[in-house]
């Protein structure tokens, strides 16, 4: 079907007919292309996406995974997958058709990932560059699945980067006190880091909470929901895990401090957010707080490390400390092994006691039997 120009706009649509997933056929219609070409060019790749044929170009079936995936998604999860597709990995790929992408193609795009700088002129970190690549086989790993697609090029040509992050780095007691006795002249500031050191919590879920939040008979903290800013706006999101929907018990201390904190709020509604504050604040306070106390700069989300290190340090297991934190217990098995008290010598040492204890008692057994035989051989002389 021709495409059409409005005399009112002075710009083109296109019109059409097309079955839907469903087998109907229905009226599509798009206004506002500059061109007759791009609105000839729209309907095009409408169709060839609704027949679902990989012979279409990649920007195309990208949008098909759109459909597909975003209603799927969390929508900070969606927004960074966006951002890195439409960045790092549409350049390359837009016009190349989806059945005639190889490994080959990949391997060039990654050896560009490898080599191109951040806008702070350095290199991408390593596990950014696994991010990379774990999006673009995302794509392709669908037409795999869902649109016959042979084979997935990007997992032909290998990953790139890996997927351990930075060091974690960790406050002792200590310090953390240090640092929280120099904050105490922003009580916003103090009081959020008196959260995040004693409690736990994941950055998101500080900014998310409310009021209501707060069970201060029971000195329980509920951690229901996480704050986003996305696209200029304030969004709630639930909590990154289903493990992550817990409820906290408070230490004393920081039970009536935040009891203190709500109560000089004015104006506050139980559903209100109590930090009106950003990660950012919370960047320059940790700068302004960690150099006033002469500890060492560890990043906001290094606290809850700092927090789980010190579970580990007063000898809880793996599963209540992920019941705490929100995590699989695996996952903290896995991520802090290495701090767990060894048992491996204690071990050893039992399994030796009981090999001794096992042959003293052959040994004895063997002593009986020899006399019992030799007391035999007597009463028979």
């Amino acid at each position: 079907m021709p495409a059409y120009k409005d005399a009112k706009t002075n710009k083109w649509f296109a019109q059409f007919y097309s079955k839907n997933w469903q087998g109907v056929n229905k009226l599509v219609k798009k206004r506002g292309f500059a061109t007759k070409r791009d609105a000839l060019e729209y309907e095009r790749s409408y169709k060839v996406r609704e027949s679902a044929n990989l012979d279409m170009n990649f920007a195309d079936f990208y949008k098909l995974y759109e459909e597909d995936m975003k209603p799927r998604l969390k929508r900070n999860t969606w927004l960074t997958k966006e951002h890195i597709v439409r960045t790092k990995i549409m350049p390359y790929f837009e016009h190349k058709k989806m059945n005639e992408i190889k490994a080959a193609d990949v391997v060039k795009w990654q050896n560009e990932m490898l080599t191109t700088l951040d806008e702070y002129g350095r290199h991408h970190s390593q596990t950014y560059h696994k991010t990379m690549h774990n999006q673009l086989s995302a794509i392709f790993n669908h037409a795999v699945r869902f649109y016959e697609l042979k084979e997935n090029p990007a997992r032909k040509a290998g990953s790139i980067g890996n997927e351990k992050g930075k060091e974690m780095l960790f406050w002792t007691q200590e310090e953390y006190l240090r640092f929280a006795e120099v904050m105490k002249d922003k009580p916003k500031s103090y009081y959020a880091f008196e959260i995040l050191y004693w409690c736990g919590v994941r950055v998101g879920e500080l900014l998310a909470l409310t009021a209501e939040d707060f069970d201060f008979k029971n000195k329980t903290l509920r951690i229901n929901k996480s704050y986003q800013r996305l696209e200029s706006k304030d969004i709630i999101t639930e909590p990154k895990t289903p493990k992550s929907n817990r409820i906290i018990v408070m230490p004393d201390t920081v039970c009536e401090e935040i009891k203190e904190y709500i109560g000089m709020l004015y104006g506050f509604l139980p559903t209100d957010r109590i930090f009106h504050i950003t990660k950012s604040f919370l960047h320059h306070e940790m700068d302004r707080g960690a150099k006033r106390a002469g500890v060492t700069r560890i990043r906001i989300h290094d606290l809850r490390h700092s927090h789980i290190s010190l579970l580990i340090e007063m000898g809880y297991s793996a599963v209540a400390i992920a019941s705490r934190v929100g995590h699989e217990s695996i996952n903290i098995t896995y991520r802090y092994a290495h701090m767990f008290p060894s048992k491996q010598t204690e071990m050893a040492g039992n399994l030796d006691r009981i090999r001794k204890e096992v042959e003293k008692k052959g040994d004895v057994e063997t002593e009986e039997a020899e006399e019992e035989v030799n007391g035999n051989v007597t009463e028979s002389a």
